[in-house]
């Protein structure tokens, strides 16, 4: 534990202006970035009577052991350095405005020819238009049900859209009168635009114009006798007026505005967000982030408001609306306005409803905050409890000084010595830590033992290398304002092989060859889950039911699971080359080409002559080759023989 004053600067040395400063720990990791007016004011704070502190703050300020800072201009640029160095260096201490899933929204793929209603996750595609996020899939899916009787437009996958037109017969949808069929020329591709055209006024709040629409023509085809038509438009209606009662209006001046609210405590706080589009609740967002740390104490929501912007709309793709609804303005909300403005190209309004629809709308969404703290309260203080005591008992049965707040386990997965391929996973504070995994091709020949000595040879190499890189470049990196972070400069406090004795003592070898000694090693063996440890004749055992055990079998699975994913990608695409090889003609480059465009064998044989004739490269000549090499390829099985009298056996 490092003592603060150590490390304190020299006083008067801190300037008075604005900037970004970043706290680091020994490995000269970056554990916490923050921003203030005053550099001067704000960091003094860190350095005051630590007894004072937050916990998590002293925590914070007792693992650091430097601090550097950075001069801005103005507060808007230390609200974009500070957001870039978070997005940068991932730092363990500040507010991680992110869950473990994506939330799906609904996409229309505008860019296509014949654009295509679909649930999509992940980074927003340019040319396609988004509705959402929702909580949940299904709540799509059942929004999709009930609007395509009305907006019939195209949902399949391109190879389904494809299919139906070289067959020329529609999927079901295009039978039960969910789907328009433009895949056989039903509808031209300037009608399917206009439903598409329609279905998006629909979903952007224009529904009391459709409605009226629908209602019109009903009357008109009453009128005209049509009373089938009619009918059919009925029951439209009906699934129109559904869809609307389920986005339900909550602000009357039809506004798009996130509405922001949060419980918690002083160490970790539940936020929710309600996306309102056109006056309607399109999307719900919620989870669970750890408090920053903060020299003032208690970490205020006008802190968490302040955070969560910064770190919510600093994405291109963030989606900012007109109006951000938060329970409380944060000291610098006039440079957090500007920000926002800026980055949506016209004016973000940034405030605290005060009464009317929006004030209520505020009191559900805190109302929704709360309950989710209270959910995962019950849900994360057994699992909160049980990775303390697996850390503290492993410090305990290795002897360490410290607990293995970072843990480096490698494995290695290969068939026979081929395809050889090697893992590194990451775990920090007994927690999967996935943005840090690596993965290996194996250059060296061998058995086990050989390959866990290169893959800790590369990976300790790398951390000698930057590490020396960095002590070299300190000065420079800080002047540069966040280069890009050398992952492998930071040492483990544990790393675990998989395997027995041999393989620790490979691994030993290489840590002592390369002058490692502040690192504990053992190996972990399948068999008997026995730990085993450098230089000791019997294993460590651990208790069955112990929760070290448990966190160490967790740890060695993933690193197992993540070496036999690579593995498989890797003998996959072994086999497609080998096969794409023996085809006259196709030389790298167009293997790559046909790879790239087709993804995996089972598509390229589906494809048709003209599909894979479109790949650059290729003409008609070479594309039905191809086709009929691998259509032969497949067709071919070998006979079966009766071992005994040497008859083949149809």
């Amino acid at each position: 534990m490092a003592d603060p004053s150590s490390y304190r600067p020299a006083p008067g040395t801190i300037p008075v202006e604005p900037g970004v400063y970043r706290f680091r720990d020994a490995s000269r990791r970056v554990i916490y970035v923050g921003k203030a007016k005053s550099l001067r004011s704000r960091l003094n704070s860190y350095f005051a009577d630590i007894s004072a502190l937050h916990p998590r703050t002293r925590q914070m300020v007792t693992t650091a052991a430097s601090v550097e800072w950075t001069i801005v201009t103005t507060e808007v640029e230390a609200l974009q350095l500070e957001y870039n160095w978070i997005k940068e260096f991932d730092p363990r201490f500040n507010v991680r405005y992110r869950d473990d899933k994506s939330y799906p929204s609904l996409a229309v793929t505008l860019n296509e020819e014949f654009p295509r209603l679909q649930v999509m996750r992940g980074p927003k595609k340019s040319g396609v238009r988004y509705f959402g996020p929702y909580a949940h899939a299904w709540a799509i899916r059942e929004t999709l049900d009930l609007l395509l009787r009305v907006f019939p437009a195209r949902t399949c996958s391109s190879g389904v859209f494809k299919r139906a037109g070289q067959i020329g017969r529609p999927c079901l949808l295009g039978y039960i009168g969910k789907c328009s069929a433009p895949c056989v020329g039903r509808v031209t591709a300037d009608e399917h635009r206009q439903i598409i055209d329609d279905f998006c006024d629909f979903m952007a709040g224009k529904t009391d114009r459709m409605i009226r629409r629908l209602e019109r023509q009903m009357a008109e085809a009453s009128d005209q006798l049509e009373f089938e038509r009619a009918a059919r438009l009925r029951d439209d209606l009906g699934a129109l007026r559904r869809s609307v009662e389920k986005q339900a209006v909550v602000l009357t001046d039809g506004t798009d505005a996130d509405v922001v609210a949060f419980a918690g405590d002083e160490l970790a706080a539940s936020v929710q967000v309600f996306h309102v589009r056109g006056g309607r609740v399109r999307g719900q967002r919620g989870w669970v982030v750890d408090s920053a740390a903060s020299a003032e104490g208690t970490v205020s929501e006008a802190e968490l408001v302040e955070q969560f912007i910064t770190q919510f709309y600093g994405p291109e793709d963030a989606g900012i609306p007109r109006e951000v609804l938060v329970p409380e303005l944060p000291e610098d909300s006039p440079a957090l306005t500007e920000w926002l403005t800026q980055r949506r190209g016209s004016r973000v309004a940034l405030r605290v409803p005060q009464r009317g629809d929006k004030k209520s709308l505020m009191q559900t969404v805190q109302r929704n905050a709360e309950q989710a703290f209270l959910q995962y309260k019950l849900k994360r203080a057994s699992d909160l409890t049980a990775r303390s005591q697996a850390l503290s008992e492993l410090q305990e049965a290795l002897d360490m000084p410290e607990a293995p707040l970072r843990i480096e386990c490698f494995d290695i997965s290969h068939v026979q010595g081929t395809n050889v391929v090697a893992s590194m996973v990451v775990f920090e504070d007994g927690l999967a830590r996935k943005s840090e995994y690596r993965r290996f091709n194996m250059r060296s020949t061998g058995g086990d033992v050989d390959w866990i000595a290169e893959v800790i040879r590369r990976r300790f190499a790398r951390y000698l290398q930057e590490r020396t890189i960095e002590a070299e470049n300190e000065r420079a990196e800080i002047e540069a304002a966040g280069g890009r972070a050398r992952k492998f400069s930071y040492p483990p406090n544990l790393v675990v092989v998989d395997g027995g004795a041999p393989q620790v003592a490979a691994a030993q070898n290489v840590l002592v060859e390369l002058g490692i000694t502040d690192v504990t090693l053992i190996g972990l063996a399948k068999r008997l889950e026995e730990v085993w440890v450098p230089d000791d004749e019997f294993p460590v055992i651990l208790p069955r039911t112990s929760e070290a055990l448990y966190l160490l079998q967790r740890v060695r699975d993933e690193a197992h699971r993540f070496a036999i994913t690579f593995h498989r990608q890797k003998r996959s695409k072994a086999m497609v080359e080998s096969e794409l090889a023996e085809i006259p003609g196709l030389g790298p480059a167009r293997r790559k080409a046909l790879l790239a465009e087709f993804a995996s064998l089972k598509r390229l044989r589906e494809a048709s002559v003209a599909e894979i004739a479109q790949v650059p490269g290729f003409g008609p000549d070479l594309a039905l080759r191809v086709h009929e090499a691998l259509l032969a390829g497949q067709a071919t099985v070998e006979p079966a023989v009766n071992m005994t009298t040497g008859e083949v056996v149809s």
